[in-house]
This record gives structure tokens, C-alpha cells and sequence, in this order.
């Protein structure tokens, strides 16, 4: 219907698709739990240490920043940004986790992502996977019903 009456159903979908509610909320949660998490230790360790270990510190705060970013994302249906920033996340993951094995003098004291994020119980290698798996499926599911 084109009358402007309630009855129109349709709306717009971005290129991403729309992804399913539950998993959605579950990122957003999980996003923002990160996102707090991340901030306070980047902020608390930057203000008051940040000379001791100034890379592990700069990423703990680019951390906080991607999980807001994504958090955002997420809740206002900015898939593609979401999809960006997940997969951002999980460069910076892998990268960071792996140079923590490979050259140690580099990281003296611990980030969100050291060790793979074995500090958060895995969830920051975990996280982004669920998310670019959830995301790409609701492009696929948009991209199968255009």
C-alpha cells in the first residue's frame, strides 16, 4: 500500500538484512558488557600506568572503543557497521593474541585481548565469530528473498 495508512507493512532493509531478535539482543548485551569492561580497565590503567606498558594499555582503550562502536551499531540496525567492526575485532584478536605468544617483551602487562581474550573467558574471540556468523546469515536470508 502506498496511502500512508498503517496497514503498510514494508520496511526498508539495509544491505545487511535483518538479523534474528534473539541474537541481536544477545550481541548487544554481550557488546556492552565488553564495552564497559573494556573501559573502565583501559581508562583505569592509562590514567594511572600507562608509561609501564603503553601498548597493551592503547589497545585495551581501541578495544573499548570497536565494542562501543559495535554496540551501537548493533542497536540502532547498522548491520554493515557491525559487520566492519566485528570483523575488525577479530583481526585485532587474533593479532593481538598471537603477538603475545610470538614477541612477549611487547605486552608486560595483560589486555582485553591477550592471550586470545583468555582473561574474559574466551569471549573476545568467541564474540566476533557469533556476530559475523549471525550478520552474514541475515545478509544471506535478505539477499535469497530480494
Amino acid at each position: 500500500m502506498t496511502d500512508g495508512s498503517l496497514a503498510n507493512t514494508h520496511t526498508p532493509t539495509t544491505g545487511a538484512g535483518h538479523l534474528n531478535p534473539i541474537a541481536r539482543i544477545t550481541l548487544i548485551v554481550a557488546y556492552a558488557v565488553l564495552a564497559l569492561a573494556a573501559l573502565g580497565r583501559s581508562s583505569f590503567e592509562i590514567t594511572t600506568k600507562f608509561g609501564d606498558a603503553p601498548l597493551p594499555y592503547t589497545v585495551s582503550a581501541i578495544s573499548a572503543v570497536l565494542y562501543i562502536v559495535i554496540t551501537f551499531a548493533l542497536w540502532r540496525g547498522k548491520n554493515r557497521l557491525a559487520l566492519i567492526g566485528s570483523s575488525i575485532e577479530l583481526v585485532g584478536v587474533i593479532t593481538a593474541g598471537s603477538l603475545g605468544y610470538i614477541e612477549s617483551a611487547w605486552w608486560p602487562d595483560k589486555t582485553v585481548w591477550t592471550g586470545y581474550g583468555s582473561g574474559y573467558g574466551w569471549i573476545p574471540l568467541i564474540l566476533p565469530m557469533f556476530a559475523l556468523w549471525a550478520l552474514l546469515r541475515a545478509r544471506r536470508r535478505n539477499a535469497t528473498q530480494a
